[in-house]
């Protein structure tokens, strides 16, 4: 009975109910799909302001800005070497097991019209555009639209004006304070219905999809889910261990988490959750406020494993030969490219189609081989990114001496 009023077994038993829906009555998981979207829409009314309210708190609180500049620096170092392991592990494990090899696919007869938002997204802008798209016109807009990186640049840049005037600025950081601590609570009562937007999200996706259907490109996602779970077992868990902490104590503490993100597929449903969890326990609010959501946008470890593994699984699966001169110029197109679609919807394909014609001239036109299993996929792409980032926080609080281990102590 415990186990039934805590969110964690609500959200499992929810997932439970929404596969065997989809797989028994799948016209009627389908029309569960409002209740996921509802959720995630719930969750991501509340994201633009709380990021706002934190990373504003965080910084202002910081009254040394040289540690402020040294937490944002290895906040960024640390990003892009995560980074760049995600990519080096997703390289290797297809090219080990290869599970697009004999599927002779045929570009020109693939129905494209599915993929064509993505080739067109992808084929407009620049890295000009992208950093001129960084300054909001009005944050007021960057606010309504929920651009996150809008959203941090303005908010980094008040929280440090905010910490250099000194006793002018208390009047509206208690303002902010107050209006961070009411958004929470509004979040607590959001997550109470986390289990319905599970349980509509899961039965839309089995519903829709199926199981059957995938088989063909199952040995795909198989890849995937294991390079996964190998890169957050030994890369993160190493980088974990080595700072003093446990990979799977961690897990369970989020696990709540974990499970919002599996039955949503969208790591931005956990993303107020998490801070609050990793506020609780012992990470400085300034550091939570500034690693977190700037995470989100540039620490992306499951998208970036994704990427390089759609990459060569389409050029093995339409027989275009990938040598090592290739595939080091697709690691490091997609070093940068993984950041320059952040915050986008639909980021992933958007960037994948960008890379492949660079990337031994792959066809734009091949996307269309995944798009029917990207829904699956976005699962582990998410989980990967939200321990990438509770992960990342832990080790730069702890670098920094700003996480208090008698509260780590108390949870354990």
């Amino acid at each position: 009975m415990k186990y039934l009023k805590s969110l964690y077994g609500q959200v499992i038993i929810a997932i439970l109910v929404g596969i065997l829906l989809g797989v028994l009555n799948p016209s009627f998981a389908i029309k569960l799909k409002p209740l996921g979207d509802g959720f995630i829409k719930l969750v991501k009314m509340m994201i633009s302001p709380i990021i706002f309210c934190t990373i504003i708190n965080g910084i202002a609180g910081m009254q040394d800005t040289k540690k402020l500049g040294r937490v944002g620096l290895k906040a960024v170092i640390y990003f892009e070497v995560v980074t760049t392991f995600a990519l080096i592990i997703g390289l290797v494990v297809i090219n080990v097991l290869k599970p697009g090899v004999g599927m002779n696919i045929d570009s020109s007869t693939l129905d494209v019209k599915s993929a064509e938002a993505y080739i067109t997204k992808s084929e407009a802008g620049n890295w000009q555009d992208f950093i001129l798209h960084i300054i909001p016109e009005s944050i007021f807009n960057a606010l309504a639209t929920n651009n996150l990186l809008q959203i941090l640049f303005f908010s980094i840049l008040l929280g440090f004006a905010l910490s250099k005037i000194g006793e002018k600025a208390k009047p509206l950081l208690s303002g902010i304070k107050s209006l961070e601590s009411a958004l929470f609570a509004v979040i607590r009562i959001i997550m109470k219905v986390a289990p319905l937007g599970a349980l509509g999200a899961m039965s839309f996706t089995i519903g829709k999809y199926g199981l059957n259907s995938l088989t063909s490109l199952g040995n795909l996602m198989l890849s995937f889910y294991i390079t996964c779970i190998l890169f957050i077992v030994l890369i993160l868990g190493g980088i974990l261990k080595y700072f003093g902490f446990n990979l799977f104590w961690l897990l369970r503490y989020i696990r709540d988490e974990l499970l919002i993100v599996l039955g949503t597929s969208s790591s931005e449903a956990a993303l107020p959750s998490l801070m609050n969890k990793l506020k609780k326990m012992g990470c400085s609010e300034s550091v939570v406020g500034l690693v977190v959501p700037t995470g989100y946008s540039f620490n992306l470890d499951g998208t970036s494993i994704y990427l390089t593994m759609a990459a060569v699984f389409l050029a093995q699966a339409t027989n275009i030969p990938l040598d090592i001169s290739h595939q080091i110029t697709l690691l490091l197109i997609l070093l940068l490219a993984s950041k320059g679609a952040a915050g986008v919807t639909g980021s992933g394909f958007i960037t994948l189609a960008a890379v492949l014609p660079v990337a031994g001239h792959i066809p734009v036109a091949a996307i269309a081989l995944i798009l029917g299993i990207d829904r699956f996929m976005s699962e582990g792409r998410a989980i990967t990114n939200i321990i990438g980032n509770a992960i990342a926080t832990i080790v730069i609080a702890k670098s920094e001496n700003e996480i208090d281990m008698s509260k780590v102590k108390e949870l354990t």
